[in-house]
């Protein structure tokens, strides 16, 4: 097996606009030797047919992210899980850094991110973003989390829950140690940001994680932000 084997994991439901770029951006990868896994929820709108070519596994899922990126993780045959989002674009170099990273000692990571909108607020909330995720040793799944494939074996994988899964994995990956925080911006999507409001999803964003540090249910915090999604 190809030592420090990438498998690239993304979870996706009804993407079609976006799968395309973030699997050509890929390809490369792909052809010397690391592995592209697609979990598809059940798009309607072209997605899979898109994708069908540009990935070396494409499984199927009910909807929900955290069940889709396990069973993506259980399909994997890499030593290094890198998990992404359909809408991000990756920069020059992002593969490269994960495997030194990785090959350096860390356990798992993340990137800093950029938002793809042009508003001034949005160059704000990537900021915050990135600055609370150094802080906290929290990542996001805007953040390209990436983690040795054993490591994510022995805390369970993401747990079963509609929202926040990638806060509760990080809490648990951070029992075995911090996160590398790569520098490298990646850019993910602002388009929920933009579809519901700047301000108004700044404001449902900080609820939300106050509200599940309280103890609230995932589930029902999912009917306030999934719509967001």
């Amino acid at each position: 097996m190809m030592q420090n084997r990438l498998s690239i994991i993304i979870p996706c439901l009804n993407e079609a606009e976006s799968i395309g770029r973030l699997l050509a951006s890929l390809q490369l990868l792909r052809q010397t030797g690391h592995e592209v896994i697609l979990v598809d929820g059940g798009s309607h709108d072209g997605t899979v047919q898109i994708a069908q070519p540009l990935v070396d596994q494409l499984l199927c899922s009910k909807p929900g992210r955290a069940g889709q990126m396990n069973s993506g993780a259980a399909a994997a045959n890499g030593s290094l899980l890198w998990f992404l989002h359909a809408d991000t674009e990756l920069p020059a170099g992002a593969a490269e850094a994960v495997i030194s990273g990785i090959a350096s000692g860390a356990l798992w990571g993340r990137f800093d991110v950029r938002l793809s909108g042009q508003h001034p607020l949005l160059r704000m909330v990537a900021f915050m973003m990135n600055l609370r995720s150094r802080w906290t040793g929290i990542a996001t799944g805007d953040q390209a989390l990436f983690v040795r494939r054993e490591l994510f074996d022995d805390v369970g994988g993401f747990p079963d829950i509609p929202l926040m899964e990638d806060i509760v994995l990080s809490q648990r990956l951070g029992r075995a140690g911090r996160p590398l925080c790569l520098h490298l911006k990646l850019i993910t999507s602002s388009r929920r940001w933009e579809r519901r409001g700047i301000f108004r999803t700044i404001v449902l964003m900080w609820w939300l994680r106050l509200a599940f540090a309280l103890g609230a249910s995932p589930k029902r915090l999912a009917r306030w932000y999934l719509p967001a999604r």
